[in-house]
Order: C-alpha cells, then sequence, then structure tokens
C-alpha cells in the first residue's frame, strides 16, 4: 500500500482572483510553484482585469470562502497562510474565524479595498507587508521617503508594529527618486533597511 507523505511547504493562499493574471491568486500561485512550494487557495472574489485596471468585482458569498478554507486544512494541511484581497469587514471575520488555532507563519498582504483593513493585523505571528499607501490608510498619516534618510519610514515600521503584528515589511515602492527603500523590523528587534535602484518599466503590476 503507497502511503504518499504531504506536499512540502504548504501555503494557503486567502486572495482574489486577477483575471489578467498578474496579481492576486494567479500571481501567488506561480510565485509559490517557482520557489517549490505547493500553493492552496480560497478564493474571496473574481475580478474582471487587466494591465489597464479593474472593471469588475464579483464577491464570493462568505460561506464559501470558509469551506474553501476548511476543506484545504482539514485535509492537505498548511505550513503557511498568505492573505491578500479581503474586500469587506465581513470576508475579514471570516478569514479570521476560520484561520487555525495552532501556531502557523500568517502572512498579511493588505489589499486595502474597503474600510476595517486595521483587523489585518490581528495575530501575533503575522508579517504585514504594506506599501506606502496601504501604510499611511492604516496610520491615517502622510509618511515621507526619502532615499537619503529612511527616519519617517522606520517611524511609520514602528507605529504598524504597536498594533499588534510580529513583524512590518514596509515597501517603497510608490516613493520617489532613483533609489526606492523598503524597512523591515520585527518585535524582537531586528532591523533591516533595504535600498535599490529603481527599476524603470511599465510592468509594475503585481510586483
Amino acid at each position: 500500500m503507497l502511503h504518499h507523505s504531504p506536499p512540502s511547504g504548504r501555503v494557503l493562499i486567502i486572495a482574489g482572483s486577477d483575471s489578467g493574471g498578474g496579481a492576486g491568486i494567479q500571481g501567488d500561485i506561480k510565485t509559490m510553484s517557482a520557489l517549490g512550494g505547493y500553493a492552496m487557495t480560497a478564493i474571496t472574489a473574481l475580478t474582471a482585469q487587466n494591465t489597464l485596471g479593474v472593471f469588475g468585482i464579483h464577491p464570493i458569498p462568505e460561506a464559501f470562502i470558509a469551506q474553501q478554507i476548511s476543506l484545504c486544512l482539514s485535509d492537505i494541511g498548511a505550513d503557511a497562510i498568505k492573505t491578500g484581497m479581503l474586500h469587506s469587514a465581513g470576508v475579514i471575520e471570516t478569514v479570521v474565524s476560520s484561520l487555525p488555532v495552532q501556531q502557523l507563519s500568517l502572512i498579511v498582504d493588505p489589499v486595502m479595498v474597503a474600510k476595517g483593513g486595521q483587523s489585518l493585523l490581528a495575530g501575533d505571528a503575522s508579517i504585514i507587508t504594506p506599501n506606502l499607501p496601504e501604510a499611511e490608510l492604516l496610520l491615517s498619516r502622510s509618511i515621507t521617503s526619502d532615499e537619503a534618510d529612511a527616519t519617517d519610514m522606520k517611524r511609520a515600521a514602528e507605529e504598524l508594529l504597536a498594533l499588534g503584528c510580529a513583524a512590518v515589511l514596509l515597501k517603497g515602492g510608490h516613493g520617489t527618486g532613483d533609489v526606492l527603500t523598503d524597512v523591515l523590523i520585527t518585535r524582537d528587534g531586528a532591523s533591516l533597511t533595504l535600498s535599490t535602484p529603481r527599476i524603470v518599466t511599465r510592468n509594475t503590476h503585481g510586483t
């Protein structure tokens, strides 16, 4: 009798579908596969979009979102969970109530579409990865990004960390200038500032 061991690097992606294939569920599946992981999905919304924009959104019923999560976790299991587009307070609450009680790596990529995004910060084992506009929305203030001085970005990352997550990766891609800076800080005091030259390209969707 053959016994199959569970796949390694099991990641449950809870997010919206991008019909253009550049971001969302489709982008995450491509990334997980390229890294050798095993991607599962719980789709929260269907979108009609291409490189020009989003032209339609069809929400998935909350009970069906919960069913997708439950069936993946009860059968295949997960080593990590990543959230993306959670477009309403009800969807956020559904996802939070469906998460397992055991400690798993939780990656929260807040696609800020509706109010209540602060709820995405719940969880002691979470890392949040906001870009500058998303961080400004979460903090209700503007953030100065300066290629020569990341002081305000570091301060903003610390404010986000204080909201309850375990780590913050504040992404500077929306900043100005020829050099862009990301700031990573963790609750245990570790910090890292990453700077890189801007890549001039139109291919920025789903980066």
